[in-house]
């Protein structure tokens, strides 16, 4: 038998271009939405054998983990733990390496020589100082794009059943697509070439239908039933796309401009120090998203603001529900003399104002308000002291049915208006084979 001896660079390029065996530019990843926890849903296949997996879609997450616990169940004969000081350890960012001591034998989430990052739980708040730096086989995908495979992908595996507290029936995991670790879901992907680290996601607001997040260029389609391009950058209105440091270390999170909110066409009264990320106070204020929590969170100056400005716009037939029959929301109203339109509620918009008063994201009423009883409709933002906290997160609710473009080499981030207004939603991204399980 004859040998060749690769150079390296050479052997790298290679492993790059078959790290994943596909044929198609864009990549569909479902997303369902779970009824009682209001929590984000992907599906992947791990594992040889392959099982499908259930993971919380957390946008700032910072890597893939699953959870190991269970030594019977979690077996793949294609798992293998990172070596300490290897490659994967370092694209993972790991703080510690060494041997595992708190198991008499030897599993997944439990090896000598092997590395160490933080897994978190972003619903329950809490993280985890031991989680197993690993490489297994990961499928993900569906129709009308296809199915990924990766023969290598880095993952986390942790042993603490305590870390899926608060998830969803079912989740074992958390799927982080967060923008600056190497291992987040969207970076290894973007890794190859037929793909790019530029990915779109859109959120249905129904539990019985799906949304999507496309991973590699746009354009992305959606059906009405005619063939739509939702990614049209006529129809984005794109704005600065920040990191932040919270301490001494860099977020996942995603951070971006913003000057102020309008409500009704007119500019709401905010302390806009808080706007920006304050680096001397470690990272607090500014404006960041996440679909770990289901409805925004504005500063209570923020929020009592633009509480203001939306009572002061609306109808004067329109009459307040005090006390507010159901928290989080602590402001409600009648919807007896509050209209429907095609875009929900009638109600005044409330624009995210960007970078100039021409470029701003619209949330329209079936973004902004939500639907407790057959007779009361309140506002669905949260007001909440965010002192050492960023002074804004947008939550799940409000993007649900507009596409946001990440992308990521050009360091912005882009905001449709709600699909509603195209008559479709992002359930429709298939018009074939809209139901089908992807595993």
């Amino acid at each position: 038998m004859v040998t060749f001896k690769l150079p390296l660079s050479i052997l790298l390029i290679f492993l790059l271009l078959n790290i994943f065996q596909c044929s198609s530019e864009v990549l569909y990843i479902p997303v369902t939405k779970d009824a009682s926890t209001l929590q984000y849903i992907v599906e992947v296949g791990q594992k040889t054998p392959l099982i499908p997996t259930k993971l919380l879609l957390h946008l700032g997450g910072k890597s893939l983990w699953v959870d190991c616990t269970n030594s019977t169940t979690h077996t793949s004969s294609t798992y293998k733990s990172a070596v300490c000081n290897s490659t994967e350890c370092s694209m993972a960012k790991s703080y510690g390496c060494g041997d595992c001591k708190f198991r008499s034998e030897l599993q997944p989430g439990c090896n000598n020589n092997t590395c160490y990052i933080w897994g978190e739980n972003p619903i329950k708040k809490m993280y985890h100082d031991g989680s197993e730096v690993a490489e297994d086989v990961l499928t993900i995908g569906s129709s009308p794009g296809v199915l990924v495979t990766s023969p290598r992908f880095i993952f986390t595996c942790l042993i603490d059943p305590s870390m899926l507290e608060k998830l969803a029936n079912g989740v074992t995991g958390v799927a982080g697509f967060g923008q600056t670790t190497p291992i987040t879901v969207p970076n290894q992907l973007g890794s190859d070439p037929r793909f790019s680290r530029k990915f779109g996601m859109c959120l249905s607001s129904s539990t019985t239908s799906r949304g999507v997040i496309f991973i590699g260029p746009n354009p992305y389609y959606v059906y009405n039933p005619k063939k739509i391009d939702i990614s049209n950058s006529k129809d984005l209105a794109y704005t600065k796309l920040l990191v932040n440091k919270r301490g001494f270390l860099l977020t996942d999170e995603y951070y971006f401009q913003m000057s102020s909110i309008r409500v009704a066409g007119q500019d709401v009264p905010l302390n806009k120090t808080l706007l920006i990320i304050n680096k001397k106070r470690h990272g607090t204020d500014g404006t960041s998203i996440s679909t770990a929590i289901p409805y925004t969170i504005l500063h209570t100056t923020f929020y009592d603001s633009v509480k203001t400005a939306f009572i002061n716009a609306l109808p004067k037939n329109v009459t307040i529900v005090e006390p507010p029959p159901m928290s989080p929301f602590a402001t409600c109203f009648s919807s007896e003399n509050i209209k429907n339109t095609n875009v929900g509620p009638d109600v005044p918009p409330i624009d995210i104002v960007f970078y100039k008063p021409s470029v701003f994201w619209r949330i329209s009423g079936a973004n902004s308000m939500i639907q407790v009883s057959k007779d009361v409709m309140c506002l669905a933002f949260v007001r909440q002291d965010q002192t050492w906290l960023p002074s804004i997160v947008i939550g799940g609710y409000q993007l649900e049915e507009n596409l946001l473009v990440f992308d990521l080499p050009g360091r912005k981030i882009g905001f449709s208006s709600s699909l509603k207004l195209k008559q479709t939603s992002c359930s429709q991204y298939d018009n074939t084979i809209m139901d089908k399980v992807p595993f």
